[in-house]
């Protein structure tokens, strides 16, 4: 028997089956979160499966699971592969109903699942890939960057070291979309500054000898020697630079990009002295020494949270924040991420904070110095502070910005 329903009750129905759709979908409370990093290689130990208690601590530390939500934490392996790393999220996204891939250190990676993200209108909470082109002209609606980015690391080190007078410089590049941006931004800042770049040599990711790379940088007499690498790369560029007698002979190395783990890695007679920019340090007041504390005590080794461990703690933290303040997860990544845009943040670990309409969280950052051996008082009192750096000017300024987000 048929039912025959008239035109004004089809449209009641209709809009009941929307409304009802509706509220259902505010009050979904599931949470997929993809931790997508390098867990095995150069960069594992700035994040690596730390990212992932990171990850867990933030999901505890909403107080979501204590109010019924379910909230899952996965983990994949990008061997720093932009082909993987897309593939790994693909696969999370399409079969496993993903929400948010979060981390993604090596910028060649989170360049192209950001793309991903914004074609299945997914989410990526970037707290581990540096390039500035993130938040410049690969934006998107469905991206924020919450820990730092290339303009930040030029303009605390490049700024600062050419100032003192280091105005000549000679770049040891990671031949990778990070390598690019970090060399492009902080050429940027010395000429800017009345200094000169005379020359320059890209070297394959992973890489164990630099004695080649060296040779050239000291025999281009440059005052400084920018390494425009992270990692792996840079303990081991240090390391030898040291053998080669590159800062006892008069030349100045700046780590570009260092974190409180190479520093570890290094120890303090061969990294005293190194000045490098971050946005985090495990040892700046009360809240973030009780946090790094807890973290480090879920470690297998002990370990300090790297800057972008902290942020990814951060970031994910405001996410589930901004799906509590919507009364449930929409499972629709651009109105997720405008959502977390509008609402201010707000952690231990920063303090409070914004994110731009690019997707760049705004934050202090700050040039650090790595102590000599005496000056250091405890396990892991590895820094100083040299000077500290205004969001304002750690970020770059939307009238400078490539971003198709920005309205001029």
């Amino acid at each position: 028997m048929r039912i025959a329903i008239s035109g004004r009750a089809a449209v009641a129905v209709a809009v009941a089956g929307l409304a009802w759709s509706a509220q259902a979908q505010a009050q979904d409370k599931t949470v997929k979160i993809g931790v997508l990093n390098d867990m095995s290689s150069l960069y594992a130990d700035i994040g690596g499966p730390n990212s992932v208690i990171a990850a867990k601590m933030a999901v505890e530390d909403s107080g979501l699971l204590k109010k019924g939500w379910k909230i899952d934490v996965l983990s994949g392996d990008h061997q720093n592969k932009p082909d993987v790393g897309v593939n790994i999220a693909r696969q999370w996204i399409d079969v496993d109903k993903l929400d948010a891939v979060v981390d993604t250190p090596n910028s060649g990676v989170a360049l192209a699942v950001s793309n991903l993200v914004k074609e299945k209108n997914s989410i990526l909470i970037n707290s581990g890939g540096a390039s500035a082109d993130l938040t410049g002209k690969a934006c998107t609606p469905n991206t924020i960057s919450v820990t730092y980015d290339t303009y930040m690391l030029a303009h605390g080190t490049g700024n600062a070291l050419t100032k003192a007078g280091g105005n000549t410089w000679f770049f040891l590049t990671a031949d990778y979309a990070f390598g690019a941006a970090l060399e492009r931004d902080t050429s940027a800042v010395v000429t800017a500054d009345g200094g000169k770049v005379v020359g320059g040599v890209k070297h394959p990711i992973n890489t164990s000898d630099f004695s080649s790379f060296l040779l050239q940088a000291q025999a281009s007499k440059a005052k400084v020697v920018g390494l425009a690498n992270a990692g792996g790369d840079t303990t081991n560029a240090i390391k030898q630079a040291s053998e080669f007698g590159i800062v006892s002979g008069g030349q100045k190395l700046a780590a570009l990009l260092l974190f409180i783990n190479d520093v570890h890695s290094l120890g303090l007679k061969t990294a005293q002295g190194l000045s490098f920019t971050e946005s985090f340090y495990w040892d700046m007041n009360d809240n973030t020494r009780a946090w790094s504390k807890r973290f480090s005590a879920q470690t297998k080794t002990g370990s300090m949270p790297s800057m972008t461990v902290a942020g990814l703690y951060s970031g994910i933290l405001h996410y589930l924040k901004t799906l509590e303040a919507m009364g449930g997860n929409p499972h629709d990544g651009a109105k997720v991420v405008a959502k977390m845009k509008e609402l201010p943040t707000d952690d231990l670990l920063f303090g409070k904070s914004t994110i731009r309409a690019d997707g760049r969280k705004m934050l202090t950052a700050y040039l650090f110095e790595v102590k000599k051996p005496e000056e250091s008082k405890y396990p892991w009192d590895y820094y100083k502070t040299i000077a500290t750096i205004s969001p304002e000017d750690a970020a770059r300024p939307l009238s400078q910005s490539e971003c198709p987000l920005i309205k001029k």
